[in-house]
């Protein structure tokens, strides 16, 4: 096992695992929970509250 690490031609397969594995752990770990779920559709729209916020001012001064 330790020489077919050790082989260059195998980091490229080896890369492909270790990255697939952890977006694989990052899509169950943000979409898995429903606390989290919910809380990620609560922060959707972040982006756009600061414009709201913004013309708010404006209109009052």
């Amino acid at each position: 096992m330790l020489d077919w690490l050790a082989q260059a031609e195998n980091a490229k397969p080896l890369g492909l695992v270790i990255f697939f594995v952890t977006f694989c752990a990052i899509v169950l770990w943000v979409y898995g929970s429903k606390k989290r779920g919910e809380r990620l559709e609560q922060h959707k729209n972040i982006p756009f509250l600061d414009d709201e916020d913004e013309s708010k001012d404006k209109s009052h001064g």
